[in-house]
């Protein structure tokens, strides 16, 4: 049984192990990190989401140097030495007592999180053949899932324990997943640094096409919280559905994600299929507004049932538009600069998921059904513009670093 799921011996297994531990020590802290730092060490709602503020925004702007970083240094040593760096920062949490602590860590942390996000994409890039990278990357999120749902599941047990050693466990569990992460990565295998061109170093910032089409995936990435942030507030203030429905909504994107995400992937190894799949995404996401929108005023069963019809329109939009963004992401960067050009694409979601709980609750709970609606629009126009920025990209030159040969990867 567990050969038919797991991917064959070699780096995509490897790569699959790393993500697999890694997921859950970040299941672990992503579910007790709040209560731990509001309810021990006493910071209060408005500091946490000011230093978690502060890392993005590190992030966010860290993302195309690290990526940089991990195509002149090779990505494999980028990354182990990142986690290596994220164990012992995530330690460090242990010994925060303030909020100018908080927010030191966590802007220190964040560096090492992009460096290690850059040099992963760099990494898929190149261990798995150019045919193979996308199935990869689905494969890869569907572990994710799988990872982060066993961690939160472990993490339930200190919230219902409730004390500060509960807590603290939790999180040395996070750095003993780094560290495991490191080691089972060491089996990776290297990939030869691309020497730096004459030129520019960062191309990826001056390829106007590609930015083009970052900035409408990452505009496209806010519909993530429309399921985990809009939904949950939507459905305890303007429908009559049973608030229990939120963790059956959620339960229901986890389980297609984990076991569709691979199969919808078809078709977007090629940039034309992955544009045209990007333009579907958009259309099944507004559709899905457009049915959450319509749940207001209904009976709590009518409301109910459109609701778990809406979340399962929205999953499909969500599963071909992840397939899209990696087929293009890898299709647009040439392969001396996948680094870079990978952490530049994470860029785009990451600067739409900052977006996404302002703008998106705004629009739900201020405005009822008109405010769905023009979230429809926004996401079925954004889906339809991305092929005409990949074709853009397509007939545009672009100056671009030499690559060196990609070693063929050896079987773990």
């Amino acid at each position: 049984m567990f050969k038919r799921i797991l991917p064959d011996p070699g780096p995509m297994r490897v790569l699959t192990a790393v993500t697999l531990v890694n997921t859950i020590g970040n299941g672990l802290w992503v579910t007790v990190g709040a209560l731990y730092l509001t309810k021990i060490v006493g910071l209060s709602p408005a500091e946490f989401g000011l230093g978690l503020t502060a890392a993005s925004a590190v992030c966010l702007i860290a993302s195309t140097p690290m990526g940089y970083l991990a195509d002149r240094r090779g990505p494999r040593g980028v990354q182990l030495t990142c986690y290596l760096l994220l164990a012992g920062l995530t330690g460090a949490m242990l010994l925060v007592d303030s909020f100018p602590a908080f927010i030191a860590l966590a802007t220190v942390t964040a560096l090492a999180d992009a460096g290690q996000r850059g040099a992963r994409g760099a990494m898929i890039a190149g261990a798995l053949p150019p045919e193979s990278r996308v199935r990869g990357r689905a494969y890869l999120r569907a572990t994710t899932n799988v990872g982060i749902s066993l961690g939160a599941a472990l993490a339930g047990i200190a919230i219902a324990v409730d004390t500060p050693t509960a807590y603290r466990l939790m999180i040395v569990g996070n750095v003993l997943s780094y560290l495991a992460a490191a080691v089972i990565g060491s089996r990776l295998p290297a990939i030869a640094p691309v020497p730096a061109a004459p030129g520019p170093r960062l191309v990826a910032l001056r390829d106007r096409p590609y930015l083009a089409f970052v900035a409408l995936d990452g505009l496209m990435s806010m519909h993530f919280d429309i399921l985990n942030v809009v939904l949950p507030l939507w459905i305890a203030a303007h429908t009559d559905a049973p608030h229990w429905l939120i963790a059956v909504l959620l339960l229901v994107n986890t389980t297609m994600v984990v076991l569709l995400q691979v199969r919808a992937s078809r078709g977007t190894e090629d940039l034309g299929g992955a544009a045209r799949a990007a333009r579907t995404a958009g259309l099944f996401v507004g559709a899905a507004c457009v049915l959450f929108g319509v749940t207001a005023g209904l009976p709590g069963w009518a409301a109910a049932a459109l609701l778990v019809a809406g979340a399962l329109v929205h999953v499909i939009g969500e599963l071909r538009q992840s397939a899209a963004g990696w087929g293009i992401s890898f299709g647009l960067a040439p392969e001396g600069a996948q680094g870079q050009y990978q952490a530049t694409y994470a860029m785009g979601a990451q600067f739409g998921r900052m977006l996404a709980p302002a703008v998106l609750v705004w629009l739900a709970l201020e405005h009822g059904l008109a405010g769905w609606l023009a979230m429809a629009v926004l996401f079925a126009a954004t889906g339809a513009a991305i092929p005409a920025a990949v074709a853009w990209a397509r007939r545009t030159p672009r100056a671009v670093p030499t690559a060196a040969p990609v070693p063929q990867p050896q079987s773990a």
